[in-house]
């Protein structure tokens, strides 16, 4: 039985700093057993929050007998429920996500997959530290891996060492993946797409997206941005490849350089538009912020 929790992605000197931080919602969930996140379902037992007027078929138990004997009227003691939080992360694995080589990821200079990899491996740690659940899912030509989320340690093993062994495809559909984890997930909660978004339909992803809010998932949308991908380096000759088999372009970048980034400067914000349109969390991530400092002011922001 895989019982190893270590990863090569997990620091947990560096990650004692945070370990007071805790990945809270910003909406009321569903759980599965007492916890100390809101849920949506107001029970008789937590908080006490409203009265409801009391129809046919509700508890008796949960009658106010001396609003009863008060008024005459039946009314029920509402409470607010706490329930556990469970995170499904979905990390994308197209080629564009090797960008920024290797060397170095520790400092928040190496590739974009590298970056979510300590991103995610950090999170699930303080996720499940905190008696919370959290299940994995890898995004290439259709939904690659997916574990369902759980706490135990060896699911924390098993989520490692899956992030981890994680590599790009050369063709990936991020829509066609959310599509099958939707299908998969039976209890809503929270899910974090961490993506550089550089996919060929982003209104297919986001109508993905929509699927999940119409159930009132909470969705965050981390979306990385490696500092070389923002503005061209200067020289006066350069070949350019692409990483999902798009081909070679040989140019001068002062020849390109002001479209290319005007044009990406408006993908970035055609993302940020439609995961705001759709109802998502959104935050821009440059892989030049340690890893740390990101994780540290993402669940600060989490918690007001």
């Amino acid at each position: 039985m895989l019982t190893r929790t270590t990863s090569k992605f997990l620091d947990l000197r560096a990650l004692a700093t945070l370990q007071r931080l805790r990945f809270t919602t910003k909406r009321r969930i569903d759980g599965a057993y007492s916890g100390r996140h809101q849920s949506r379902q107001l029970g008789g037992s937590g908080e006490f929050v409203d009265f409801r007027e009391y129809t046919p078929g509700d508890d008796l138990r949960r009658l106010d007998w001396k609003v009863l004997a008060r008024t005459g009227r039946t009314y029920l003691r509402l409470y607010q429920d706490e329930t556990n939080l469970t995170c499904t992360m979905l990390l994308d694995a197209s080629g564009s996500m090797r960008f920024g080589g290797e060397a170095h990821g520790v400092d928040g200079v190496g590739s974009k997959l590298e970056y979510a990899q300590y991103f995610a491996t950090a999170l699930t740690h303080l996720i499940t530290s905190g008696q919370d659940q959290v299940g994995l899912a890898i995004a290439a030509e259709r939904l690659h891996k997916f574990l369902p989320p759980a706490s135990t340690p060896q699911h924390v093993a098993r989520v490692n060492a899956e992030i981890e062994r994680m590599r790009t495809w050369p063709s990936t559909n991020l829509g066609t993946s959310l599509r099958q984890l939707f299908e998969r997930l039976t209890r809503r909660g929270v899910l974090l797409v961490i993506s550089d978004f550089l996919c060929d339909d982003l209104e297919d992803t986001f109508a993905a997206v929509r699927l999940f809010r119409a159930r009132y998932w909470e969705v965050i949308a981390l979306h990385l941005v490696h500092p070389f991908e923002e503005s061209l380096p200067a020289g006066t000759a350069f070949r350019f490849e692409g990483l999902e088999e798009d081909g070679e372009v040989n140019c001068s970048p002062a020849e390109i350089s002001k479209a290319y980034e005007e044009r990406f400067e408006a993908h970035c914000t055609a993302v940020r538009s439609m995961a705001l349109a759709t109802g998502c969390d959104y935050r821009r991530v440059s892989t030049a912020t340690h890893y740390l400092q990101t994780l540290s002011g993402f669940l600060v922001e989490r918690a007001g």
